[in-house]
């Protein structure tokens, strides 16, 4: 049971409502995953090919270190993400000025079209939820998600 706090308010009410928020976040984005499996945003082995394709579309070339350090995931994981989606055309290997070794990743004429696709595909499903929010609440929702994402990113930089 928790403490009460000299104000009267209950210690760790704070703490539960921040565990409530993260449990939340876990089902949602369970269920976002499937969304995007069924529509192809999410590859079937739950690579993501729009995220992936997005952050090239927005920050240009990049490596797959690069890409790999924006995600919680391995260097590995993003290859295998790189290498199918460089199967299918969408996006091809570029000399890297900066490292030899490091190629650049990029979107191909194919792979920017299928982005636009599958970016219009997100805005589509996107338009026909959260029919009860106003837009100030999904932004401020955004935002504190923001934060705690942030926090829990720099919370696992510092374990072991």
């Amino acid at each position: 049971m928790a403490a009460e706090t000299g104000t009267g308010a209950v210690a760790g009410s704070k703490a539960e409502a921040i565990a409530e928020l993260m449990l939340e976040v876990a089902q949602c984005f369970f269920r976002i995953r499937a969304i995007g499996q069924k529509t192809g945003l999410i590859t079937s082995w739950g690579g993501g090919a729009f995220g992936f394709m997005r952050s090239l579309a927005v920050l240009g070339p990049l490596t797959v270190p690069q890409i790999a350090q924006m995600r919680p995931t391995s260097r590995q994981r993003m290859q295998r993400l790189a290498d199918e989606l460089a199967a299918e055309g969408l996006v091809e290997f570029a000399d890297n000025p900066k490292h030899r070794r490091s190629k650049l990743v990029q979107l191909t004429p194919q792979g920017t079209a299928r982005y636009r696709e599958m970016d219009a595909q997100l805005l589509a499903i996107a338009s026909t939820m959260g029919g009860a929010l106003g837009e100030a609440d999904i932004l401020r929702t955004t935002e504190v998600l923001r934060q705690v994402s942030a926090e829990v990113t720099a919370r696992t930089a510092r374990l072991p």
